[in-house]
């Protein structure tokens, strides 16, 4: 068996793929990935990688919107239920517990929570494998509210801090007791994005930082989510992502979550085919914490659970920078659409 498959013979820890073509969507499939995430920047990955697709998508959305911002909306959709497709058959086999497929809409409407109810009531009618992707934000926490309410699959995303990770476990399982829902329910934690964001920040502001202790930050974080996740009985599953290397989903394993990473480290642990090693309760040193709690004000406000407030979280530096990226994609799209609508217009 190849290492993913071991892994889930081995250990409860589980893979997801994150944005893949349709090719890497087969690749993971058959390695032993059980479900798929996708982001805001994931049509502009199909444009770079899957040209002719999402030139066809990207058509067949203008010819039913006349609004550029609808039509890049539509062309999303098209290109998220080609991998939705290719995960039924999973669904099928254990419906609500792998073959999943996440969509997160416009990051342009990241703060409107009714937005982002309206936008995941119309994901919904795409698949029967659809999950919510949210933000874990003021807006996000509202919106999990009234999508509990609906029975709807969430995952709870670009969680850092540890004051997002609980405020969202909290709004579960209130509104799990009050409406008698339980529908699956996800609470990331972005690692490696969180690595790369204090790394630029101590650059950018002269601060030394060990690079052992830059490239532990962000499972330390995840670790004790987990820990504490556990420790207090939440019907949630702890979700890792954002990884920037094969250590955001080695240093994870053993434990009963779920991990989502790119084909591309996927493929790189798969050729390495490391022993299945269980490292989830590892601890971690308290010199490294100390550390980064002394020199990084953003480790030491995601490391305590009263380090954010509620209204801080959309504004806090690390979840700006990961929703950076995805406004970078989604504009890339939209950019895409105005430029194909306008050839359109110019060849008749």
């Amino acid at each position: 068996m190849g290492y993913f498959h071991r892994l889930h013979h081995e250990t409860p820890t589980r893979l997801w793929i994150n944005n893949p073509t349709l090719a890497e969507a087969d690749q993971a499939i058959a390695a032993g990935a059980i479900s798929c995430t996708t982001n805001p920047s994931y049509a502009a990955r199909v444009i770079k990688m899957e040209p002719v697709r999402a030139r066809s998508a990207i058509r067949e959305a203008i010819a039913e919107a006349a609004d550029d911002r609808e039509a890049a909306g539509r062309a999303q959709l098209r290109m998220v239920k080609a991998i939705m497709e290719k995960f039924e058959p999973l669904y099928d086999r254990d419906p609500g517990r792998q073959g999943l497929v996440s969509i997160q809409g416009d990051p342009h409407g990241d703060a409107d929570a009714a937005a982002i109810v309206d936008e995941a009531l119309r994901f919904r009618k795409i698949g029967k494998n659809f999950i919510a992707k949210i933000p874990c934000t003021a807006a996000g926490l509202k919106a999990f509210e009234q999508l509990i309410r609906e029975d709807m699959p969430i995952i709870a995303t670009e969680v850092f801090a540890l004051a997002q990770a609980f405020a969202v476990c909290e709004v579960y399982a209130r509104l799990a007791k009050s409406c008698g829902k339980h529908p699956p329910f996800y609470v990331t934690h972005i690692s490696g994005i969180f690595d790369e964001c204090l790394a630029k920040a101590a650059e950018r502001e002269g601060v030394a930082v060990s690079p052992q202790a830059l490239a532990q930050a962000g499972c330390i974080l995840a670790r004790k989510q987990y820990a504490l996740m556990q420790r207090r009985g939440y019907d949630v599953t702890l979700m890792g992502g954002g990884a920037r290397g094969t250590n955001h989903f080695t240093e994870m394993v053993g434990g009963a979550l779920h991990v989502t990473i790119n084909w591309s480290t996927a493929d790189e642990i798969i050729k390495i085919d490391p022993p299945v090693t269980s490292r989830i309760d590892s601890p971690a040193p308290q010199a490294v914490v100390d550390e980064l709690c002394e020199k990084l004000p953003d480790f030491r406000k995601a490391y305590f659970e009263d380090g954010l407030a509620v209204d801080e979280f959309a504004d806090y530096a690390p979840l700006q920078y990961f929703r950076n990226m995805f406004v970078k994609g989604w504009d890339a799209l939209l950019a895409a659409v105005r430029e194909q609508r306008a050839g359109l217009q110019g060849a008749a």
